[in-house]
């Protein structure tokens, strides 16, 4: 716990509740309350945000929907300015690949929502951060969602065609990335509080 200073927990297919599948988990929650515990910063993305927000004491469940592909989030003002998340427009499109969702954690605040999902990132202080959506995205990564996930693409409102999601790859990741690198440089600037 000492070697490092930033922790960022990634997705993956499982839910944060397969601990009975996935023993593992249950390290991993572990690893990830102790380093908020010791102020570490803590970015929690896709499956690693909902983890983090069961860390935190909060419910995680089946979306209503599945979202994935190429959708908008909308910030929430007042909340975002706290927040190394201003760095991202209003308005910004984003990856998602998520089935799952959670609540708020009590003492967090609330920064984005979508017409799919209505709770898409939170801040607890300013060194703990959780992302459903990815601002990491690269084109061979989504190739490789679609090849190794065809069962999350079944026909639903917020669920793009495979052909849809790399068509707008190459347009969509320039702007996404460098989105995410301002958002890394603000939120490991955040002091302790």
């Amino acid at each position: 716990m000492d070697s490092f200073d930033m922790v960022v927990v990634m997705g993956g297919p499982m839910g944060a509740n397969d601990e009975h599948l996935f023993p593992w988990l249950k390290t991993e929650k572990i690893f990830i309350e102790e380093a908020i515990q010791r102020e570490k910063h803590v970015l929690g993305i896709c499956l690693g945000a909902q983890l983090v927000a069961n860390v935190l004491g909060a419910r995680v469940f089946p979306n209503r929907e599945k979202e994935i592909g190429w959708f908008p989030i909308e910030l929430n003002p007042p909340n975002v300015r706290q927040t190394a998340l201003r760095e991202l427009q209003q308005r910004s499109i984003v990856f998602h690949w998520h089935g799952d969702t959670f609540e708020i954690p009590v003492g967090a605040l609330h920064l984005a929502r979508s017409r799919a999902c209505e709770n898409q990132a939170f801040s607890f202080g300013n060194r703990v951060m959780a992302l459903q959506f990815h601002l990491e995205v690269s084109a061979p990564q989504i190739e490789k969602l679609i090849q190794n996930c065809p069962e999350d693409r079944i026909e639903r409102p917020f669920v793009q065609e495979a052909r849809e999601m790399m068509d707008s790859a190459a347009r969509m990741i320039p702007p996404l990335t460098s989105a995410l690198y301002r958002f890394l440089d603000a939120f490991t600037a955040s002091p302790r509080v």
